[in-house]
């Protein structure tokens, strides 16, 4: 199997699956055939693979919230020496490529394992987010929030959980960090007006649609995010962050069926989707009334998950 002919099955499958949980084990699956390949030619090309690996998504795909389209994000970790940088590179490339051919976009901030900040040593690895965290600029959180939200999808899943631990252990000794990553992911767009009618772009090829994924999905997967980092959960899956979590907070059981039934609203909503920027927005012609006034109760339990979140780290930390 090439390339071409796993993107015609791209086009012939994509449709087919019923809800966004099959979607993006779809998505997987697709994935997987795609870097295989991948590794099939540059083995061809440059011999066997030097040292051993964990290919990683990030993202929506790390977190398994991808819909019809999806962009690319990711990167590799190997256990090698530096001179095999050039290799796994060369690995990243085909990579790109081959996810391009079959129907994912290439990042527009090169967040891709072709990239040489996102295909690295495991010691270079644990060194860069660990700068990262002790820059905590707004772009280096950014960074250190891309890669937390990861997972293998090929490889060693010992090697990122590696990079992983490092990370907590860093944060255990600098837990002020903790307030910066409040401020930078304090910010929920708002999705409606003052009369509480929904809010759309003014102007652009989104006019007149309603921009889910800044309005609705975020304030959820951040304020996740922030529990997961204070209490050293490696899951990047949003929802499998709240089945882990909730035991210690228990209103996450409320908002793990709600964030549950928001992903299958996003995926029926956008299946007719025509590119991967209109993934992220709903035409607000084609929701009913009801519609409009469940999305409306998603909006505001987003903002009511975030500040229940943040306010317990801030509780929490100012214990310490």
């Amino acid at each position: 199997m090439n390339y071409e002919a796993i993107h015609l099955m791209r086009k012939q499958e994509i449709h087919k699956q019923t809800t966004s949980e099959h979607l993006n084990q779809w998505h997987d699956e697709l994935m997987k055939r795609v870097v295989h390949l991948a590794i099939e030619k540059v083995e061809a090309e440059q011999g066997r693979i030097p040292a051993p690996f964990a290919f990683f998504v990030m993202g929506s795909a790390g977190r398994r919230e991808q819909s019809i389209w999806s962009d690319q994000d990711h990167g590799i970790v190997f256990d090698g020496k530096k001179e095999h940088k050039r290799y796994f590179l060369r690995l990243g490339k085909e990579i790109v490529t081959g996810l391009e051919l079959t129907g994912y976009q290439r990042c527009d901030g090169k967040v891709m394992a072709s990239e040489s900040m996102w295909t690295q040593t495991l010691a270079s690895w644990s060194e860069q987010v660990i700068g990262w965290l002790e820059q905590a600029s707004w772009q280096s959180l950014r960074h250190f929030s891309t890669f937390f939200d990861s997972r293998v999808l090929i490889g060693q899943k010992n090697l990122l959980a590696k990079v992983k631990v490092t990370t907590f252990c860093y944060l255990e000794n600098h837990r002020q960090l903790y307030n910066r990553f409040i401020d930078n992911f304090d910010f929920i767009r708002k999705g409606t007006n003052i009369f509480g009618k929904l809010l759309t772009e003014q102007s652009g090829p989104m006019s007149g649609r309603v921009p889910i994924k800044t309005t609705t999905i975020l304030p959820y997967v951040n304020a996740m995010r922030l529990l997961a980092l204070h209490h050293q959960e490696s899951r990047a899956s949003t929802l499998q962050r709240m089945q882990e979590l909730k035991t210690k907070y228990t209103f996450l059981q409320e908002y793990e069926a709600i964030y549950h039934q928001l992903m299958e609203f996003r995926f029926v909503h956008t299946k007719a989707a025509e590119n991967y920027d209109a993934v992220h927005y709903i035409p607000l012609h084609q929701l009913s009334k009801d519609d409009k006034k469940e999305l409306k109760q998603f909006m505001k339990s987003g903002s009511e998950l975030f500040q229940l979140a943040k306010e317990a780290i801030e509780t929490e930390c100012s214990k310490w």
